[in-house]
């Protein structure tokens, strides 16, 4: 972990990255479910959509909290934009496709997370990242899980 302690600017900017990666992810599990065939892959993909909108409510309401307006405009990065482009690419692909374009738009939310939680972040706002970061690897994991299962 980084020692140097992040201005309330620093520490805004990294919660405007996780919430449009948040918004990000909302809309390609949202996507994503509405093309899955399998019942318990789009369950869970709905699922993980409205976690990742109760993920954007925490993180704007932390950026509230430190007195400024969450970012409306976007930074997500151009690896997460194709990612989730290359969704809309695969869903003629099946299940199989759209999982394997999923897991790695997850790859990228695993290491966002990461980097986030590398900086020297107050504790209140590490706290709700450490969580939302573990339940970001767990979606990943059983995406994983999913996708090895689904026959090509």
């Amino acid at each position: 972990m980084n020692d140097t302690t992040l201005t309330p600017s620093q520490v805004i900017d990294t919660l405007n990255g996780l919430i449009e990666l948040s918004r990000d992810g909302q809309k390609g599990f949202q996507e994503a479910a509405e093309k899955i065939d399998a019942h318990d892959m789009k369950t869970f993909c709905l699922e993980q959509s409205r976690v990742r909108a109760h993920f954007v409510g925490e993180l704007q309401t932390l950026v509230h909290v430190l007195g400024d307006e969450p970012d409306n405009t976007g930074t997500v990065t151009g690896a997460l934009r194709r990612g989730w482009m290359e969704l809309k690419a695969a869903l003629g692909g099946g299940d199989h496709a759209i999982l394997e374009v999923v897991e790695s738009s997850e790859d990228h939310a695993v290491r966002e997370y990461q980097k986030a939680l590398a900086k020297t972040l107050p504790a209140d706002v590490r706290e709700i990242i450490q969580r939302q970061s573990y339940s970001v690897k767990q979606a990943h994991d059983t995406i994983h899980v999913m996708r090895d299962r689904v026959s090509i």
